[in-house]
């Protein structure tokens, strides 16, 4: 398997810009349904975290509205905090933040294979939103922890290596819907070694598209539930057109 996807990617076409975008409207159109149901899934799971990371801010927030003109006002809201339920809170976030990181990561999988049957017209088992979680919670967990990883380490390189390793990491979500067996590095490997191919136009089209995907928020933010998984289309392009899919060793 490994073996094959390197070859692939070695072997891969040059991805056209223009024909992935129009390909990507006509596709979005016809997945539009899927594609708002994965945003409500994903919002859902998203509103606790949410929750458990802004409530207990909100006196902060109110008392700095109420001292909003006074230029010596300094916060005092978290003067009743123990240093101790603070660093707890600090860190249940952090928790929080790689299980919504796990959670998102099957949803955006499941989203893939629904985008396969429909651009392609079969009917290939892509299970439930969740079954990646369930079934692969091990990769899921050390794929997590590695994108987090190395976007952390971009961020500390002043930022600009993270131009760099979006193309890769927005490519480690195709690679593993449709190579499941894949080892974690390997995927890895194989984001790096795609995006490293065709980086330009893939950090372009995932930047297009993104702008695209944030036009939701002008319908009172509550539309980029309609808007926000665009991206995964073009993303989805970008691999059928330069990598493709090899039935033969393509877990689906």
């Amino acid at each position: 398997m490994k073996i094959d996807i390197y070859q692939r990617i070695e072997n891969a076409t040059k991805p056209d810009f223009g024909t992935i975008l129009s390909k990507s409207f006509e596709l979005f159109q016809k997945l539009f349904k899927e594609a708002v149901m994965h945003g409500l899934v994903s919002m859902l799971v998203f509103i606790p975290f949410v929750i458990v990371v802004y409530v207990p801010v909100i006196p902060m927030y109110i008392e700095m509205i109420q001292n909003a003109g006074d230029p010596y006002y300094t916060p005092s809201a978290f003067d009743n905090y123990s240093p101790m339920l603070i660093i707890g809170w600090v860190v249940l976030v952090f928790i929080l933040s790689f299980i919504m990181q796990m959670v998102s990561l099957s949803i955006t999988v499941h989203f893939y294979k629904v985008m396969k049957n429909v651009d392609v017209g079969t009917n290939d088992e892509a299970g439930g939103y969740f079954d990646l979680l369930k079934n692969n919670f091990g990769k899921i967990l050390m794929l997590s922890l590695a994108s987090f990883g190395i976007a952390i380490l971009a961020a500390l390189l002043c930022y600009l290596p993270i131009l760099y390793v979006m193309v890769p990491l927005q490519l480690i979500v195709p690679i593993l819907a449709f190579n499941e067996k894949l080892e974690v590095s390997d995927i890895i490997k194989a984001a790096f070694k795609l995006g490293n191919k065709y980086w330009l136009i893939g950090f372009g089209l995932i930047l297009l598209s993104s702008i695209i995907a944030q036009l939701g928020i002008i319908l009172c933010g509550i539309g980029i539930i309609f808007t926000a998984y665009f991206v995964h289309v073009v993303v989805y392009y970008f691999y059928k057109d330069s990598v493709g899919f090899d039935e033969s060793s393509d877990a689906i």
